[in-house]
C-alpha cells in the first residue's frame, strides 16, 4: 500500500476511536463535575480534619461534667437520682466514614439505604469527651439515658446496643435505651424520665433532641425559638456540631431527607445565599 494511503488510513482510523470515545469521555466530566459540586464537601472536609471540630466536642463535654458536677454538690438526700439524657447519632456516635462514603459514590444526599448498611456494620466512634464523660457519670452515680430516633426494622433496638457497646459507653441495655421508631418526638421521652429522675442535661446535635417545639418547617420560626430559649444553652441544653443532617435542613426542605435531585440542589444554593454580598 502506498504510504500516503497507509498514513491516511491509520488517520481515519484514530479518529474514529477518537469519535467512539467522545460519549464517554463528556459522561466521565460530567460526573467529576458533579463530584467537584458534592454539597458534602465543605462540611465533610471540616468534620474530617478541623481541630475546631474536635474542640467544640470537647467543649460541650466538658460543660456537661460541671453540670453534673455542680448537681452533685448541690444533691439532698432525699431528692430525686440524677441523671443525664442523650442523644445518639452525631451526639456520641460520629458516622464520618459514612458521609465520606457518600461523597465518593457521587451522592450528595442521605440515603437510607447506605446508612441501614452501614449500621450493621458497628463502623461509628465515639466523638471526643463523649466516653470519659459518661463513665465519669457512671462512677458517680448519675444514670445516663440513650434517647436515639432510628428505624432499621425489628433489629433497631439490637444494633443500637451494639453500636454503643462497640465504643465502650456504661450502661447500654434495654433499661438505659429508648428507641423512637416511628417518631422523632423525644419530648414524651423525657417527660417519662424526669418522672423518676433530676435530668442534670440534655446532649444533642438537633435542637429537636431538647424540645418538640422547634421541630418547625420554617428557618424563621426555628431561629426566634431558639433565641427564646438562649439562657438554656450551656445549661440545661448542650449543642454539638452538625453541618450535615437534622431538623435544620426540614426547615429548608420541608422534610428531613431531601430526595437528591437537580431541584433540591437549587433550594439550597437558595438557603446558602440567603444572605450575599452584590457589589
Amino acid at each position: 500500500m502506498h504510504e500516503t494511503v497507509k498514513v491516511l488510513v491509520k488517520t481515519l482510523a484514530i479518529s474514529m476511536a477518537l469519535a467512539a470515545a467522545m460519549p464517554a469521555l463528556g459522561q466521565n466530566a460530567t460526573r467529576n463535575d458533579r463530584d467537584i459540586e458534592n454539597n458534602l464537601l465543605m462540611a465533610m472536609a471540616w468534620k474530617q480534619t478541623a481541630a475546631e471540630f474536635r474542640a467544640l466536642y470537647h467543649q460541650g463535654f466538658n460543660i456537661a461534667r460541671m453540670r453534673v458536677e455542680i448537681a452533685l454538690a448541690q444533691k439532698q438526700d432525699d431528692s430525686l437520682p440524677l441523671a443525664v439524657i442523650s442523644d445518639v447519632d452525631e451526639t456520641l456516635l460520629l458516622a464520618n466514614d459514612y458521609w465520606g462514603y457518600l461523597i465518593t459514590q457521587g451522592q450528595d444526599f442521605f440515603d437510607d439505604a447506605s446508612w441501614d448498611r452501614w449500621i450493621e456494620e458497628n463502623r461509628a466512634v465515639a466523638s471526643p469527651g463523649a466516653l470519659e464523660v459518661l463513665n465519669f457519670c457512671m462512677s458517680n452515680s448519675v444514670e445516663i439515658f440513650y434517647v436515639t430516633n432510628r428505624d432499621q426494622g425489628e433489629a433497631t433496638v439490637q444494633l443500637a446496643i451494639e453500636n454503643l457497646n462497640a465504643v465502650g459507653f456504661p450502661l447500654v441495655d434495654t433499661a438505659h435505651l429508648r428507641v423512637l421508631r416511628e417518631s422523632s418526638n423525644k419530648e414524651l421521652v423525657q417527660q417519662q424520665i424526669r418522672e423518676d429522675y433530676e435530668v442534670v442535661a440534655l446532649l444533642g446535635d438537633n435542637l429537636n433532641d431538647f424540645a418538640r417545639r422547634y421541630y418547625s418547617t420554617d428557618v424563621d420560626q426555628r431561629m426566634s425559638l431558639m433565641e427564646q430559649d438562649k439562657e438554656r444553652y450551656g445549661r440545661d441544653y448542650i449543642l454539638f456540631p452538625n453541618p450535615t443532617d437534622g431538623h435544620w435542613i426540614r426547615a429548608i426542605f420541608g422534610e428531613s431527607e431531601p430526595a437528591a435531585t437537580d431541584e433540591n440542589r437549587a433550594i439550597l444554593r437558595r438557603a446558602a445565599t440567603r444572605a450575599a454580598w452584590a457589589p
